[in-house]
Formats: structure tokens, sequence, C-alpha cells
């Protein structure tokens, strides 16, 4: 990658979380978008499995900072999602719009399921109805978002002639 490439995927770090920080808590839906997984899947793409694994633990832990009770639950989630992500981008992540709508939907419903397994908060028929009812519906909401994003950045994100 250029430095303008980089550049660039650093900017679009930026604002994503800048949304998930600003504009998520405006929703206050029952299912969320979550522009911070769509940050961390934009990263890990991009770089090695490692690296990868260093974005998602680190953009987990720091997520998890805000809520203390179930620090490391949002770690582990991340970490997991940004390995496999990076693993998985020359199989499945493409310049395909459906594709990537379903790369975001995947990886913020497994995300759901580490998370709220990990955390320990909910359990019998109240996990049930999070991970089979919400859990799918903030993943596509979130994939919509990640969608329009995409639309909305190509073409910052893409190279730049030489």
């Amino acid at each position: 990658m250029t430095l303008a490439g980089i550049t660039r995927a650093v900017i679009t770090f930026i604002v994503l979380v800048l949304l998930h920080f600003t504009l998520r808590p405006l929703l206050g839906w029952r299912a969320p978008i979550d522009f911070l997984l769509l940050a961390v899947l934009a990263s890990a793409v991009r770089v090695r499995p490692a690296g990868a694994v260093v974005i998602g633990f680190v953009v987990g832990l720091v997520a998890d900072s805000l809520a203390p009770d179930t620090l490391g639950a949002g770690a582990l989630a991340m970490l997991f999602v940004a390995y496999l992500a990076s693993w998985l981008k020359a199989v499945f992540f493409a310049d395909s719009l459906p594709l990537n709508a379903m790369f975001f939907f995947a990886g913020k419903w497994l995300f759901d399921i580490i998370y709220f397994i990990a955390e320990h908060r909910l359990s019998g028929i109240d996990l049930v109805q999070q991970l089979v009812l919400w859990s799918p519906l903030s993943a596509a909401a979130t994939a919509i978002a990640g969608v329009i994003v995409l639309l909305l950045m190509r073409p910052f994100l893409e190279p730049s002639p030489a």
C-alpha cells in the first residue's frame, strides 16, 4: 500500500469510529448499527492476520472499557472476527456489493454470538432471543450501513492514478 492509500484507510477508520460514538447513541435502536465493527472489518481486510488481531483486540478493549463489567468479551469477539476477516479476505472479500453485505452481516452476527456468550449477562431464553432475533436484525442494519458507507467512500478508497 502506498502512503496515500494508508492515509485514506486511516481516515475512513476514524470516520467510522466517530460515527459509532456520535450517531449510534442518537439512534437508540434495539438492533443498533455497529460502525466500530465496520471499521475493524474494513481495516482487517487490508492487513495480515496478525495485524488484524492487534487491531481487533485494541479496538475491542477500548470499546470494552466503556462497560467494565464485561471487560474482555468485546476484545475477544473483535479479535476473532478481525482474524477471520483477514484470513478469508482472499476468498470472500471482493469488490461486489452483495458479497460485502454478506461479509458485514456474517461478521456482525459472529461478533454478537461470541460477545453475548462470553459476557454471561444473558442466559436461557433471553440469550436465544438475542442471538436469533436481535443479533440478525442488528447484523442486517450493519450490513446495509456498511454497503452505504462503501458506496459513499468508494471514490475516496480507490487507489489514485499514478
